[in-house]
This record gives structure tokens, C-alpha cells and sequence, in this order.
């Protein structure tokens, strides 16, 4: 797997920590398609995503949050990045982003996902509705291990 995410120990105290996936699976004939969710509590289409649990690495929380969101066990392929932001409730928060490979699992509506839709790599931005996801997969999109499987 990839090193762990060090967060500084200056960092404030009350920064809540997140990890998520930019799942990508294998469909008809090689083309690569990503899993965007969409939440109607938030009313957002995102990359699912949660909080890490006591004693939790950033990645464990990443494989924990998309499989508890989508049904979706997965592999790590490599880190992609962080977001940065106010949290709704005034709190800083980030969250760190894993590129990820789907080995199994079906997704099933649940109490924090509405829908997962699988994207073609160039209506993925598109749909997102954070700028800060967008950001994020562009900068997934330039990475060489999706670039390889998109070709």
C-alpha cells in the first residue's frame, strides 16, 4: 500500500479527520468508469467519504468509509491528494483521497447514499457538484495509473 498521511502536530484541534476513494472499476470494453454518490441529505454528487474512527489510518478509514457507503470492497491503487475546508458546522476539516480499484460488492441504497452512478472518465467533472472534488480529479485524471487503464 502507500505511506500513511501525517497530519502536523500543529495542526487545530479541533480539525476533523476524513478519508475517501475515487472508485474506479473496469466496464465493457476496457473503458474505465468512476463512482460518484449522490446524497439527497446534502443534496450533493461527491466521492463517498466519512470520518475517521478512533485509532483509524487514513487509509483503513478510506477502505471503511467507501465500502459502508457504496458496498464496495476495494483495493488501494495510490494516493490522489486532500481537500481542504470549512466543515458546515464551522470546524476545519480535511480529507485525504485514494485512488481505488473495485474487487467486489454491489451498491445498495443506505442511510448516507442515495444513488451511485458510474461515470465515463470525461463526464466525471462534469457531474460533481464541489469544486474542491473537481480539483481533486483533475488532479487523479494526470495521475499515470488511471491515465494507463484509460488508454
Amino acid at each position: 500500500m502507500t505511506g500513511e498521511l501525517i497530519v502536523p502536530r500543529d495542526a487545530p484541534q479541533d480539525l476533523i479527520r476524513a478519508a475517501g476513494g475515487i472508485v474506479m472499476r473496469e466496464h465493457v470494453a476496457g473503458r474505465i468508469e468512476i463512482a460518484c454518490i449522490y446524497r439527497e441529505a446534502r443534496g450533493d454528487w461527491t466521492f463517498p467519504k466519512g470520518k475517521l474512527d478512533p485509532g483509524e489510518t487514513f487509509e483503513e478509514a478510506a477502505l471503511r468509509e467507501v465500502r459502508e457507503e457504496t458496498g464496495m470492497h476495494c483495493s488501494i491503487v495510490r494516493f490522489v491528494g486532500t481537500t481542504n475546508y470549512t466543515h458546515r458546522k464551522g470546524r476545519p476539516k480535511i480529507v485525504a483521497y485514494y485512488l481505488m480499484q473495485v474487487d467486489q460488492g454491489e451498491f445498495s441504497p443506505n442511510d448516507e447514499v442515495d444513488e451511485l452512478e458510474w461515470l465515463a472518465l470525461e463526464t466525471v467533472a462534469g457531474h460533481l457538484t464541489w469544486d474542491r472534488d473537481q480539483e481533486l480529479f483533475a488532479v487523479a485524471l494526470s495521475m499515470p495509473e488511471l491515465r494507463a487503464l484509460a488508454s
